[in-house]
C-alpha cells in the first residue's frame, strides 16, 4: 500500500459539479465573458448559470462585474486567479485519476 493519498482527494467539490465546471472551462479561454455568452456556451437556462454563478463567485473563483451597453443592464463574467489555480489543480487531479 502507499502512503500517497489518491487523486479524487484532490479533486474541487465546488468546481467538480458539471455545470460549474463547464462555466469555469468557458471563462478560462477568454478574459472575461458576458452572462449570455457563458449561459449559451454551457447550453442552461439564466436562472441555472446565475445560482452556479453565485456559487462560484461565493468560493472566489469568478469576479462578476454588471454594468450597462448603452441602456441595457449587461453582467460580465470572469474567472479569477484564484478560479484559475483552483481549475488547474482540479484538472491535474483528473488526469491523475485517468492514469495520465
Amino acid at each position: 500500500m502507499t502512503d500517497q493519498q489518491h487523486a479524487r482527494f484532490r479533486l474541487d467539490e465546488v468546481i467538480h459539479a458539471p455545470i460549474r465546471f463547464s462555466i469555469v472551462a468557458t471563462l478560462a479561454k477568454v478574459d472575461q465573458a458576458e452572462f449570455s455568452a457563458v449561459r449559451d456556451a454551457v447550453q442552461v437556462s439564466d436562472s441555472v448559470l446565475s445560482k452556479q454563478v453565485s456559487l462560484l463567485e461565493q468560493a472566489g473563483y469568478v469576479t462578476v462585474k454588471k454594468g450597462y451597453v448603452g441602456k441595457r443592464p449587461r453582467t460580465w463574467l470572469s474567472l479569477s486567479a484564484a478560479g484559475e489555480s483552483a481549475l488547474a489543480a482540479h484538472v491535474e487531479a483528473l488526469r491523475a485519476i485517468a492514469g495520465g
